[in-house]
């Protein structure tokens, strides 16, 4: 897949948890973990806007495009 997620690292650099970003952004850790792992087919702008918002990151550090 060219979309590479990059949620791992920055989670790590946070020094933060997948549950806890969960709780935070309000998701389930199922749907964080499907998001992490790159099998999700979409992401709503809402969940993203507040993933980077309790990351403290843009759009682009989560995302990556690799052809």
């Amino acid at each position: 897949m060219p979309i590479l997620i990059n949620l791992d690292r920055i989670l790590e650099e946070r020094n933060m948890k997948s549950n806890e970003l969960a709780d935070i952004v309000g998701i389930t850790t199922a749907n964080l973990s499907i998001l992490k792992t790159g099998k999700a087919k979409a992401v709503r702008f809402s969940t993203l806007e507040a993933i980077c918002e309790a990351l403290d990151c843009q759009p682009g550090d989560i995302l990556e495009y690799k052809p």
